[in-house]
């Protein structure tokens, strides 16, 4: 009879480990060759409903429709619109970044934006009314992502404030968000001194109307294949939009320079749009939510469609579960500072905007952007590794945003709340950071994740509606 084991000696052995790298350091420290398994446990307490999610017999199908569906959505520029037109949205409604919240437990940023809001509306006269107002409830808050939108930072959207209009003609979908303020001491930031408001002034009766004759003299503008060139000449789609900024302004300027205006007004229009480096961020994001749109109401699926936070809560919604969050405490970011402020000035982590990571760019995308490091923090090897990490929890790879310096691979796209589970790695987001007092402004940039416990919970609702 012949032992399994006979020669087992007879040559040097090779063996592979898994957990603690201290037994593969052991193994080395007597010579022999080792090869170290890339593994962790799920995340804790997932063990049991994670193997009902990954045993559903739809969830394969129905995540490669979500990709499919991601990939193919369009994403035109057709107009520019009040939000009470565009939005539907009524006097003393206010819509806000994140999961739902109320007043008493919103976010220094996030109060500071609705108080100059309300001043902005005329509904206060001074922010102290505006604040005993809000307190009282004289304004109904409503997440943008319950009306399709999305607003950055705090995220703030008044029924008088002109809204960017996005459609997908491949799935009819539109989306829509709020013109960007630039940088520095703005609404979505927290700030509401008078000469935030003055802007929004003049953004409401000079920029917007000016924007809207360009649009629509200039026809639908293809945002999704200004992220696609972008994304090869050095941008990401979050916290670096130099090129698709400059690529916006070359389509509108033709139009925008003879639109019906005062000399003036066309020009301070051009100087301003020009000046601002994330003038097509506003533009990307409703790109980006068009993306995940598409991919809602698959039932089976473990993809995200919603990654948003309010300053308070972290939220995330999946193709699979429909309308329901799943939250857990906003995590603060790591990063570079501006002036004097430090980690003690940020607030939590706030803003729609990581629906670009949703949609597979942002800080999906860090690889196409290396100069981002100087924005956020990290090197350039940190840039490179968060983009392949990705790759990890993700369903598949981008048809139309590549990254160059991966041999034009396809940016990781469609987040895979069982893969996140199964490994532990968290989505990785880069962002701006607001202070943590209301009317501060921003105080610098930087890297951040989701906090778990988003993931436990969508993967016991998605391990609830598993098939067997």
């Amino acid at each position: 009879m012949t032992t399994p084991l006979r020669g087992l000696l007879g040559s040097d052995p090779v063996l592979a480990t898994a957990g603690a790298s201290m037994f593969a350091d052991a193994l080395r420290d007597q010579a022999v060759v080792v090869t170290e398994t890339d593994w962790q446990p799920p995340l804790e307490g997932t063990a049991g409903q994670l193997a009902s999610v990954m045993g559903d017999p739809r969830r394969t199908d129905a995540n490669a429709l979500a990709l499919q569906r991601m990939t193919a959505a369009g994403a035109d520029f057709v107009d520019v619109r009040p939000a009470r037109e565009a939005l539907g949205l009524e006097r003393g409604t206010f819509l806000h970044a994140g999961p739902p919240i109320e007043w008493d437990r919103a976010s220094g940023p996030l109060k500071g934006a609705l108080i100059g809001a309300m001043l902005f509306e005329g509904m206060a006269e001074t922010p102290e009314a505006a604040e005993v107002a809000l307190a009282r409830g004289d304004v109904q808050l409503e997440p943008c992502h319950h009306r399709d939108a999305v607003g950055p930072m705090a995220g703030v959207i008044s029924p008088s404030m002109w809204v960017y209009e996005l459609r997908d003609e491949v799935h009819d979908h539109t989306s829509w968000c709020s013109l960007n303020e630039g940088l520095g001491k703005v609404l979505r930031y927290g700030a509401y001194g008078p000469e935030v408001i003055e802007r929004l002034h003049w953004m409401n009766s000079v920029l917007g109307p000016l924007l809207q004759q360009a649009i629509r003299a200039a026809g639908p503008i293809d945002v999704k294949s200004i992220i696609a060139q972008m994304l090869q000449m050095g941008d990401e789609g979050h916290n670096r939009n130099r090129a698709g900024s400059l690529m916006l302004l070359r389509e509108l300027l033709p139009s925008l320079i003879v639109a019906d205006g005062t000399s003036a007004d066309i020009a301070e229009a051009v100087r301003f749009s020009g000046a601002n480096e994330h003038f097509f961020l506003n533009l990307g994001m409703p790109a980006c939510k068009l993306s995940t749109l598409a991919a809602e109401g698959i039932p089976g699926s473990t993809v995200v469609t919603t990654m948003a936070r309010n300053g308070t809560d972290f939220g995330i919604r999946t193709a699979g579960t429909g309308a329901q969050w799943f939250t857990g405490p906003a995590n603060t970011p790591e990063g570079l500072f501006l002036g004097s402020y430090g980690p003690d000035d940020a607030n939590p982590d706030i803003g729609d905007s990581a629906i670009t990571e949703t949609a597979g760019i942002g800080g999906f995308a860090m690889a196409a952007a290396p100069a981002i490091v100087k924005f956020v923090g990290g090197d350039v090897p940190l840039a490179l590794r968060a983009t392949r990490t990705m790759y990890e929890i993700t369903v598949g790879e981008h048809t139309a945003y590549q990254v160059p310096i991966l041999e034009f691979r396809g940016t990781p796209t469609g987040i895979d709340v069982a893969a996140v589970a199964r490994t532990g790695i968290l989505p990785q987001i880069n962002t701006g950071m607001a202070g943590r007092v209301a009317g501060t402004g921003q105080v610098g940039a930087g890297l951040v994740t989701p906090p778990a416990e988003c993931f436990t919970q969508a993967i016991a609702a998605l391990a609830a509606n598993a098939r067997a």
